[in-house]
């Protein structure tokens, strides 16, 4: 295996070989709680019905590979919101939910440098779309929370490609995205930081590890495992 660490500390590279260069991509994909932004949305929530504790336990073990099973896992943990009222997404955006550093920057010099952005999430479109417009983002999927008289009913709401955004979904929709662009999944960047975001990391050009799990780490091609989002492009010019 070809692996070394970058001269600065905290960026390692295995498998690929700068330099890099970002126009030679098309479309870069992000996951996006723990990779764009700094939280877990469903854990957040919980804490509004006092279960944070309960949930979180779930989304650890699930994003170290644990549970093998995201949609299980995704549906266990929404159960656990039945009745949180749909107002506390709103405080959760508002005073919890904050872009990883380094977001904007890499997302602007992506755009600047002629590729799309992908956000492809296990999260919730709530929060999905308001990152989407935040950042300027392309294209973004996510689950939809079913709710009914201002509530959450604790269940994932169908959508046209299905109910659960999971790591088998991320990838579709990388390749999906990929396809109607007409280019190759060799010209793609997939960024995240959980196991499901390990099979659009797979099929990507580039894999990018952020802050990432272990097991994320040692499959992807970067890790960022210091610094912000925005040290990728130390290695791709």
């Amino acid at each position: 295996m070809n692996k070394f660490t970058a001269p600065t500390s905290g960026l390692v590279l295995q498998r690929v070989k700068p330099p890099l260069r970002l126009a030679d991509f098309k479309l870069i994909a992000f996951d996006m709680d723990s990779t764009l932004i700094n939280i877990e949305c469903i854990d957040e929530i919980a804490d509004a019905v006092g279960k944070k504790a309960e949930v979180a336990a779930i989304t650890e073990a699930t994003m170290r590979g644990e549970i093998k099973d995201f949609k299980e896992s995704l549906r266990r943990r929404v159960a656990l919101l039945k009745g949180v009222p749909v107002a506390a997404l709103q405080q959760v955006y508002d005073e919890r939910l904050q872009l990883n550093p380094g977001a904007t920057e890499l997302v602007t010099a992506c755009k600047s440098a002629g590729l799309k952005v992908l956000l492809v999430s296990g999260g919730f479109t709530f929060f999905a779309n308001r990152v989407k417009d935040r950042l300027g983002i392309d294209f973004a999927r996510s689950n939809l929370l079913d709710e009914a008289d201002g509530k959450l009913t604790g269940a994932v709401a169908q959508q046209s490609w299905g109910d659960i955004c999971d790591g088998a979904e991320k990838l579709r929709t990388l390749l999906e995205v990929a396809s109607l662009l007409g280019i190759s999944p060799a010209e793609t960047i997939a960024v995240g930081d959980g196991a499901n975001d390990l099979p659009m990391m797979a099929e990507a050009g580039l894999s990018v590890a952020y802050h990432a799990k272990p097991k994320v780490r040692e499959q992807a091609m970067v890790a960022i495992n210091e610094g912000g989002l925005d040290r990728l492009l130390e290695i791709l010019h």
